[in-house]
């Protein structure tokens, strides 16, 4: 990751246009080519951003940061304070709570709990930006990408909208569309699923719980 702190005026063009005035700031770019400008403050939501795939002409004084859909995000560098370089190496990812894990298990043997007709192609399901819980199949053949919380807030739908995207891209799983699944999904997450066409579904874990036991029974 390449990290830069400068003063800096930043440009943004695309589906609108946006400035941000001069300020000291800091740019991150990560390894996947993401790029991200920070204020000192607003927890983690960057200013103005960049995802991947795109392309970084450096002209010194200039970034210029252009992706395929024709947005582009120009950097003026004023004053630079400072410019690293880290290797972070491979990340493991987010290990789930036990509660979250156990529901996502349960969920891969019942997914017909979720939506009627699905069914599990696989647990886990690698992408260039981390796994997705669990890739299914609907009734009708079209791929569906499941990601379980045990509380479904924003960030949620934002993980799995960067899945989809990437998933997308795999002529296999074209036409793939997303599920978010948690026991309680906020108001907001669920608008923000909504708007980008992705489903949610809550779900009860003591009633799931209580298949389980049930099958276990039988044995």
């Amino acid at each position: 990751m390449r990290l830069v702190v400068a003063r800096c005026t930043v440009d943004y063009e695309g589906r609108l246009a946006a400035h941000l005035a001069e300020a000291v700031r800091l740019i991150m770019v990560k390894s996947d080519g993401c790029v991200a400008i920070h204020a000192d403050g607003g927890a983690y939501k960057p200013l103005n951003w960049m995802n991947a795939p795109n392309t970084l002409l450096d002209e010194g004084e200039r970034w210029v940061v252009s992706n395929p859909k024709g947005e582009r995000l120009t950097i003026d560098l004023l004053e630079i304070l400072a410019d690293e370089l880290h290797e972070f190496g491979p990340d493991p990812g987010l290990e789930k709570d036990g509660v979250e894990a156990h529901l996502q298990a349960l969920l891969a043997e019942h997914p017909d709990t979720i939506a009627a007709g699905l069914t599990l192609v696989r647990r886990e399901f690698p992408t260039d930006i981390g796994p997705v819980d669990l890739l299914c199949r609907d009734a009708d053949g079209t791929a569906v990408a499941v990601e379980v919380k045990r509380r479904g807030e924003i960030d949620g739908v934002e993980q799995l909208t960067r899945y989809l995207d990437r998933l997308e891209r795999d002529p296999l799983l074209r036409g793939i569309r997303g599920i978010f699944v948690a026991q309680i999904i906020k108001p907001q997450a669920r608008v923000l699923a909504e708007s980008r066409g992705i489903g949610w579904v809550e779900v009860d874990y003591d009633a799931l719980r209580g298949i389980e036991s049930d099958e276990l029974r039988l044995f």
